[in-house]
């Protein structure tokens, strides 16, 4: 296979990054643009072979990662993001044509946001402290020591930025990775191993193996020399991953799928809250914090209907590299398959389609509102991560609580209200990691970032990721019995 491909005029190689090298292996696989359906090129395909030799990498890599100075690993993280922002148009127009989404989005907001994750984590590293404290007369010092290597699986839907909240902490902590990106949107992955090498990272420190699901996935997630693993997509991937290390005892963190709620109350801003509901369809509904089911007030349902209606119809679906596209492709034909079926399903057992409900030209669907859906039906209990939102109405506020922690999810939350008080009293209720007043996707990484029940284990961000990739050491000395010093 060719050793590199150019990529909307960027020159990416396709091998996997191994040890401060790059290593082909003998299977490949095809990456195609989501836009026009066209075959990239051909990447390596990892095995338990790569697998193993990237862990070994790691480990090897390890004790002197580990033993580098707070100021010198947070100096090269900053030159990381130096060279992630030298490189942003690069970074920008291969992650469109790899899987679809805005261009004009990764120019503006992700590709910077790339470089800030490796900046925060940084600064915090440098700033991480726990004030010593006393028991008894003993001295408690907590100190956080570096795990060893990571294995970091990150899902398709915002490849390089997902991959960074978690390569960024690890590496600030002292921990070795092995990352593995998802099949359907590997390229930028490779960029970010070429920008880490050239900002001075050591080999061994970074490694980046690529394949398909389980022909790695287990054998990354089963090694007894991981002792951390991360890992952003879907329940059942999840699930066997859970069982894989469970025999090693491997610590996990685990960001998995959705089915947010976006309450409307009566007394919120409506055209406040229609921005936010239309907003649920950025990245072609590919976001797993995505409010998809619209919880409205009985009095206010007709009214918020007809302007969402007429706010969705100003939305343009098409190229994601056209300035005024708002809506692009879905990842592959097989998601596009996904999402078409549970709509059809919906259809078939009694929803209405309000707006969309089909497909269109190429891997696009049309953004889609369906009603009259039970509470108990597929479409409002399963994940369908597409520009798919269900409408339900309410009456109280406690109707309002139950509908919307009445699944087995519990990721985040939006509530539209101009009530301070209610919105105190609601979001005390919601089940879930993260909840949004009147506003949507709004992160700081000092925060934690998770979801409850099924979706996920663990929390990310600040000081929590630390104390996920750290090994957190709490050294209790007494007050007296030092022998007398010399020297």
């Amino acid at each position: 296979m060719p050793e590199k491909i150019t990529v909307a005029g960027v020159s990416v190689d396709t091998r996997h990054w191994i040890g401060g090298k790059r290593v082909a292996s003998g299977a490949t696989f095809t990456d195609s643009s989501p836009i026009d359906g066209s075959a990239l090129g051909e990447i390596a395909r990892g095995g338990p072979a790569e697998a193993d030799a990237a862990i070994a990498a790691a480990r090897e890599a390890f004790p002197g990662w580990a033993g580098t100075p707070r100021a010198e690993r947070a100096r090269i993280l900053h030159a990381i993001a130096d060279g992630v922002e030298k490189r942003i148009e690069d970074l920008a127009v291969v992650e469109t044509t790899d899987n679809g989404a805005l261009l004009r989005s990764h120019r503006r907001g992700v590709m910077p946001r790339v470089a800030h994750n490796f900046r925060f984590f940084a600064d915090w590293l440098l700033t991480l402290d726990h004030e010593d404290f006393e028991t008894r007369g003993h001295t408690n010092h907590v100190s956080w020591d570096p795990a060893g290597p990571c294995v970091l699986i990150t899902p398709w839907n915002a490849p390089l930025m997902l991959a960074t909240w978690k390569v960024a902490p690890a590496l600030a902590a002292g921990d070795t990775v092995v990352l593995k990106p998802a099949e359907w949107s590997p390229l930028t992955a490779s960029l970010l191993a070429d920008i880490a090498a050239e900002a001075g990272l050591p080999a061994g420190v970074l490694n980046v193996v690529q394949g398909y699901g389980a022909e790695i996935g287990d054998a990354l997630t089963s090694h007894p020399d991981v002792r951390r693993i991360s890992f952003t997509g879907s329940v059942p991937t999840a699930k066997r991953i859970a069982a894989s290390a469970a025999a090693n005892l491997t610590p996990l963190s685990l960001e998995l799928g959705g089915k947010s709620p976006l309450l409307v109350f009566a007394d919120a801003d409506l055209d406040l809250a229609v921005d936010l509901a239309v907003e649920q369809y950025d990245n072609a509904g590919q976001v797993c914090l995505a409010g998809t089911r619209l919880l409205v007030e009985e009095t206010v349902a007709e009214e918020f209907t007809r302007r969402f209606v007429a706010k969705a119809g100003q939305l343009t679906q098409g190229d994601p590299r056209d300035e005024t596209t708002d809506i692009g492709p879905n990842i592959h034909p097989r998601q596009l398959e996904k999402i078409d079926g549970f709509v059809r399903r919906a259809v078939e057992a009694g929803a209405r389609a309000v707006i969309g409900g089909h497909r269109k030209d190429g891997q696009y669907y049309a953004p889609t509102l369906l009603t009259d859906v039970a509470q108990d039906s597929e479409i409002v209990q399963e994940e369908v991560f597409g520009p798919v939102l269900t409408l339900q109405t309410f009456t109280t506020e406690e109707e309002a609580v139950r509908l919307a922690n009445d699944t087995r999810f519990g990721l985040a939350a939006t509530v539209a209200t101009g009530d301070k008080g209610r919105a105190g009293r609601v979001t005390e209720q919601l089940v879930a990691g993260t909840v949004w007043v009147n506003c949507f996707f709004v992160r700081d990484l000092q925060a934690p970032f998770g979801g409850s029940r099924h979706s996920g284990v663990g929390r990310e961000g600040g000081t929590w990721s630390f104390d996920f990739y750290c090994d957190l050491k709490n050294t209790v000395t007494a007050p007296k019995g030092w022998s007398q010093s010399h020297g």
